[in-house]
This record gives structure tokens, sequence and C-alpha cells, in this order.
């Protein structure tokens, strides 16, 4: 009887871990699925254009958009990052909710601030929804 508990050891393991990766697989997908449709940036509303400024060396403009949700949510503003060297696409760089206007202001090439909020550009970002 020893011997056929030692033979089905292996079976039981090889069971378990397969049902260990296909539940790790379905928590991360549930996972992905979440982040893809709350946190995404690049799924945002594109909204209405607001105004935009060009950094000092004419490397990237920042263009403001402001997003109206309708009648029981407020406004917010979105930051479209435009590389004007034509290889990247735009990519959105900042959102934040209960606004309506967009003050930008280069520091330097590389540094805007957006309604008071410091961005290192093109790496950083500033969601509302992740503070």
């Amino acid at each position: 009887m020893a011997a056929n508990t030692v033979n089905r050891e292996p079976t039981v393991k090889k069971t378990l871990k397969k049902i260990l990766i296909i539940f790790g697989i379905f928590i991360a997908l549930i996972g992905y699925g979440i982040y893809w449709a709350f946190f995404d940036m690049n799924r945002l509303p594109k909204g209405e254009y607001l105004t935009e400024e060009t950094s000092p060396n004419g490397k990237y403009t920042l263009r403001a958009y402001v997003s109206n949700g309708g009648a029981t949510v407020a406004y917010a503003v979105r930051g479209e990052l435009v590389f004007n060297d034509g290889y990247r696409r735009d990519k959105n760089i900042y959102w934040n909710y209960r606004e309506d206007t967009a003050n930008i202001k280069w520091l330097d090439n590389d540094t805007v601030v957006i309604n008071g909020h410091t961005l290192d550009v093109p790496n950083e970002k500033f969601d509302f929804r992740n503070q």
C-alpha cells in the first residue's frame, strides 16, 4: 500500500501546481481588467480644447483639455504631451478632477508645472485617482 501512495504524490503535486498557475493567471487577468477599465490614462475622455504651451526648446507641447462629465460629475482637466519631433505618439500625462482651467508653465526644457503639479516630462504623470 505504501507504494501506491508514493506514486500518487507526484500526480497530486502536478495537479495542484496546474491549479495554482491557472488561478494566478485568472487573478492577473482580473487585475489587468480593473486597471484597464478604471486607471488607464489612454482611456480618458478627449474633452474640449483649453490651451497649450510649448517647451523652451520646442521639443514638447502640452495641450490641455477640459472634460465635462455631465450633470452629476465635476469638470476635469486632461494634459496631453505632444512630441514635436513626430516620432512618438501623444501621451496623457495629467488628469485632475474638479478643475476647469489649466495654468501651464515650463520651468525648463523637461519640467512643466500644470495647476501647481510639477512633472518631469516625458516620464512623470499626475493622475488624481492614484493620489
